[in-house]
């Protein structure tokens, strides 16, 4: 039995003579009845008022199995009879509810005739529709629009419309499937290098007897590469579609494929449809009705994709797990979020990881400690290691000596011991109210994204606040979180992230904005770790300010490399993990610079 459906059946009759005073039902309750149980979905019971019950439900079964209708709507608009005649004909419009607002309606007319004093629909095909002959059948096809881009915040697009070709293998059809294996293996392994004939083989033995396995999806390019070495392959198929891709395999992985399934209805448009008569071997015959589709509409990003390009290459050549995050300090859009194949493996940690931000943290320490009434140019001693409360001996990197320095050069030389002294005498909650004021801590909903900035919890502990005056202790920081520190000291206040457009980025509360008073000498001291202080190779890429950290983790013994800062409207952070050193992090930063110009 077919589902049900919505009925409105209305009926006008024209009828003359006795008939209409008797006891069984007349010609215009039939086809009424008819009517109402064809609408209804209900083929048993309307092919029991035909006089051929048999061919009936055979057609209208196949219509109903092709066209699918969310509803079906009838009304009966006249019955003409008269007298004892044993016939009458009956004219009736159909509307096909074909689902997202599409219809299809038309008029029909049908005979009744009277057998043994009962009244049936005399069957024929065009009691469906008035067009559908003999020996036919009625078809629907779904017409794809046309896919949108998704595009960067220049117009440039992100994911393009693409044909890709998907390489199937049929083990029924291959024969010897290791040799084929063996041969798929040679020609795509170039392009994915995951396709072995290990992985090929093993695919083939868990596809149930009678299907085939999907070998690749490839890029139309890929595919005429590799096509003389694959198409002739005993029991290798192909088919072809249309699909958005990035501009590259790898581009944007932690990001675009998220943007494409969050943005997928958008880009998708509406489709239309066909419908069609079509002969008894399945050929279409002639058009019934069609519905354009409607077309997609581009998607625009927050995203930058030279500013991807140049963070992936800046990314790529590192051997430890690399990551970039750059945001724009003026709007909060996401320009960029790059790793590495390293990085890769372990998930969307440019995002979400939790790493201590070791000495870039100290952004966070300066600022406080200039809030707090110590001036920028104040001095402070910077010896080579200082005891904590008695208890903890805080060590600078390969126990260099400043001795007595101001506070911005301590900054820039990045001393550990001053930092850790002035953050033991500040507040228990000091660290962490300044952190939010840059974002630190500040939970987001970002569409088509997850994201973690990090957290900077209170201190009671004076050795453990002196920890955190460095970027150790509990203190953890993501990438996008640090980016977003840097976003905040350019602009002056903390910018809300933005990827789509369209779509708004929710936090779980908006900060306090740093003091105007403690930006200016921050943004100075960022600028003397470039000029003077730990990363010169910065000098050449025009005014950048920022500042380098090593974050020790696990037993301490190896250390994460940072550099986190802005330039102009660009703030970035930089995290290569294992690196032992800020250097690589800076070597990283300088390539991307260089690449944007």
């Amino acid at each position: 039995m077919l589902r049900k459906s919505a009925i409105a059946v209305a009926a006008l009759v024209v009828l003359s003579g006795c008939g209409l005073f008797s006891s069984r039902p007349g010609p215009d309750q039939v086809a009424g009845d008819f009517l109402g149980k064809l609408a209804a979905g209900d083929v048993d019971g309307a092919v029991a008022l035909t006089d051929d019950p048999a061919k009936a439900k055979e057609l209208l079964e196949k219509v109903r199995g092709a066209v699918k209708p969310a509803a079906v709507r009838a009304s009966v608009q006249q019955v003409r009879s008269s007298g004892e005649s044993t016939t009458a004909d009956a004219t009736a419009k159909l509307e096909w509810d074909l689902g997202r607002n599409r219809v299809w309606s038309y008029d029909t007319k049908f005979d009744l005739r009277r057998e043994d004093d009962n009244w049936k629909v005399h069957w024929a095909p065009s009691v469906v529709h008035p067009k559908l002959a003999a020996q036919q059948s009625i078809g629907l096809r779904e017409v794809a629009p046309a896919l949108a881009p998704v595009l960067d915040r220049d117009g440039t697009p992100l994911l393009a419309p693409e044909q890709v070709v998907s390489v199937l293998l049929d083990p029924a059809q291959a024969g010897d499937v290791a040799a084929v294996a063996d041969s798929l293996a040679g020609a795509l392994n170039r392009i994915d290098p995951a396709i072995t004939a290990a992985t090929i083989t093993e695919g083939v033995g868990k596809v149930p007897a009678g299907q085939v396995y999907h070998v690749a999806a490839l890029r139309d390019a890929d595919y005429q590469s590799v096509k003389p070495a694959i198409y002739e392959l005993p029991g290798v198929r192909f088919t072809t579609q249309t699909s958005l891709l990035a501009p590259s395999r790898d581009f944007g992985s932690q990001v675009l494929p998220a943007v494409r399934k969050a943005v997928e209805e958008e880009i998708a448009g509406r489709s239309g449809l066909r419908v069609y008569t079509m002969n008894a071997a399945g050929a279409e015959v002639e058009d019934l009705h069609d519905v354009a589709p409607e077309p997609a509409r581009a998607v625009a990003t927050g995203m930058s994709r030279a500013v991807q390009t140049a963070a992936e290459d800046a990314v790529e050549p590192v051997a430890e797990p690399a990551m970039l995050v750059a945001l724009s300090a003026s709007t909060g859009d996401i320009l960029a979020v790059a790793q590495n194949k390293p990085a890769d493996e372990q998930g969307a940690i440019a995002l979400t990881g939790r790493f201590p931000p070791g000495s870039t943290f100290k952004i966070i320490t300066a600022a406080a400690a200039v809030e707090a009434g110590t001036p920028a140019d104040s001095p402070q001693p910077c010896p080579a290691r200082v005891t904590i409360d008695g208890r903890r001996i805080v060590p600078n990197d390969h126990d260099f000596d400043k001795g007595t320095v101001p506070l911005h050069s301590a900054f820039a030389f990045s001393c550990n011991t001053t930092f850790a002294q002035l953050a033991a005498a500040l507040p228990a909650d000091a660290l962490t109210k300044q952190a939010d004021k840059f974002g630190l801590g500040v939970d987001f909903e970002v569409p088509a994204l997850t994201t973690v900035t990090g957290s900077a919890p209170p201190a009671t502990d004076v050795v453990e606040r002196a920890e955190d005056g460095f970027g150790q202790g509990k203190l953890l920081a993501s990438p996008f979180g640090m980016a977003l520190v840097a976003a905040t000291a350019a602009r002056g206040t903390m910018p809300t992230p933005t990827l789509l457009k369209d779509r708004e980025t929710k936090a779980d509360h908006q900060p306090t904005a740093p003091s105007p008073a403690v930006l200016e000498p921050l943004r100075a001291m960022m600028r003397e770790v470039v000029e003077t202080g730990t990363a010169p190779q910065l000098r050449p890429y025009g005014d950048v300010r920022g500042k380098t950290g090593t974050a020790q983790f696990g037993d301490g013994v190896n250390s994460h490399g940072w550099f986190v800062g802005y330039r102009g409207d660009i703030a970035f952070a930089t995290l290569l993990l294992g690196a032992n050193s800020s250097s690589p992090a800076v070597d990283a930063s300088a390539r991307f610079l260089a690449a944007l110009g």
